[in-house]
C-alpha cells in the first residue's frame, strides 16, 4: 500500500486492554483550568514505570461543563480498577484540589463508580457540605481562595492501550514535523489521548533486554544509529523514527485516531522525507486487540 508516496507497511499494532475514566476540571479561565490538567497529567506516559496513561483529551468550552465555567476534559488510564483509583485519587488531590479556582466533575457516568470527591472532603476538616443535584452527590470543601466544589464518583470503564504507529523520514525534523501534523488531527477525535510527550514517543521499546533487571529496552531494529550493528528494519535512507501511541474507551475510537493521524502524515508525503508507516507489535503476545495498517486505510 502506497499513499503519496508513503509505504504503509503490511503489519499491525498491538493494544490490551486497561481501564480508564475521564474528568472535566473547571476554572475561573482555561488558562488555570489547562495548569490543573497539565499537573494532574503529568508523569503519566506509560503503566511501565508511572503507574497509569493519562492525557488532556480537550478544551471544553463553558456551555459544555457542569458550572458553566471554561474547561478541560482529561482522561487517565490504567491496568485496574485498584490502579486507577490511587492514581485517580493522589492526582485529584494534589494537583486539582491545589489549583486556583478549580472544580472537579465526573466526565463519564456510566461504568463502576470510582471516588472523585468522596475522599477528598476529608481535607475540609469537617467544614465540608454535601449538596444532591439532580441525583449526583457533590462535595462543596472550603478552602483559603474561597471553595473547591467536586462530585463524589466518577465512572470506570473497559478501555485499551497501546495502540500505535511508527513514522519513518529522512531526517529527525521531518519525522518530527509529520508526527506534529498527526497529533493536530487526531486531537479532533473524541474519547482518545496520546499520553507521551506532545502525543510523540522517540524511544519506542522491545519486549526484553540484555540486562535481566529490564523488562524491556530500546527497540534496536528502529534506531538508525544501529544499522550496521543490529538486525535492521530500516533502509538507508531512513535517519528517524518516531512513534505514537494512542489510548482510546473502543476499538473504533483508536482506529478513528489512527486513521486521522497516518493520513496526515502521509498528506506531507514522501516529497517531505516521509518514507514509511509502520507499527510496533509483539507477534500477537501483548494483547488481543490487532490494528492491522492496510484495514484502517482501505
Amino acid at each position: 500500500m502506497i499513499i503519496n508516496g508513503v509505504q504503509i507497511d503490511e503489519t499491525f499494532a498491538e493494544a490490551f486492554p486497561m481501564r480508564a475514566t475521564r474528568v472535566i476540571i473547571t476554572a475561573q479561565n482555561h488558562k488555570w483550568a489547562h495548569i490543573s490538567a497539565q499537573a494532574f497529567t503529568g508523569f503519566a506516559t506509560s503503566v511501565i514505570a508511572c503507574g497509569c496513561e493519562a492525557g488532556i483529551e480537550r478544551e471544553l468550552d463553558p456551555s459544555e461543563t457542569p458550572d458553566g465555567r471554561p474547561g478541560v476534559s482529561a482522561m487517565i488510564f490504567a491496568m485496574g480498577w485498584k490502579s486507577l483509583a490511587w492514581q485517580l485519587e493522589t492526582r485529584s488531590g494534589q494537583c486539582v484540589l491545589t489549583s486556583p479556582t478549580s472544580a472537579l466533575f465526573a466526565g463519564i457516568d456510566e461504568g463502576e463508580p470510582i471516588p472523585l470527591g468522596k475522599n477528598l472532603r476529608y481535607f475540609g476538616d469537617g467544614f465540608q457540605i454535601s449538596k444532591h443535584i439532580n441525583g449526583k452527590r457533590y462535595w462543596r470543601i472550603p478552602v483559603m481562595d474561597g471553595e473547591f466544589l467536586t462530585q463524589e464518583t466518577t465512572g470506570v470503564v473497559k478501555a485499551i492501550g497501546g495502540g500505535n504507529f511508527l513514522v519513518l523520514a529522512e531526517s529527525q525534523p521531518q519525522a518530527l514535523a509529520a508526527c506534529e501534523a498527526a497529533i493536530e488531527a487526531m486531537r479532533q477525535v473524541p474519547n482518545v489521548i496520546m499520553p507521551f510527550p506532545g502525543g510523540v514517543v522517540r524511544s519506542g521499546s522491545k519486549v526484553g533486554s540484555k540486562y535481566k533487571s529490564l523488562n524491556a529496552s530500546t527497540n534496536d531494529a528502529f534506531c538508525p544509529t544501529l544499522k550496521g550493528q543490529t538486525k535492521t528494519e530500516l533502509s538507508p535512507e531512513i535517519e528517524s523514527v518516531m512513534e505514537i501511541v494512542i489510548d482510546g474507551l473502543t476499538e473504533e475510537d483508536i482506529k478513528k485516531s489512527m486513521r486521522a493521524g497516518i493520513a496526515a502524515v502521509c498528506e506531507l508525503g514522501a516529497s517531505q522525507g516521509i518514507r514509511r508507516v509502520s507499527a510496533g507489535n509483539y507477534g500477537g503476545k501483548l494483547g488481543p486487540f490487532l490494528f492491522h495498517l492496510h484495514e484502517i486505510m482501505a
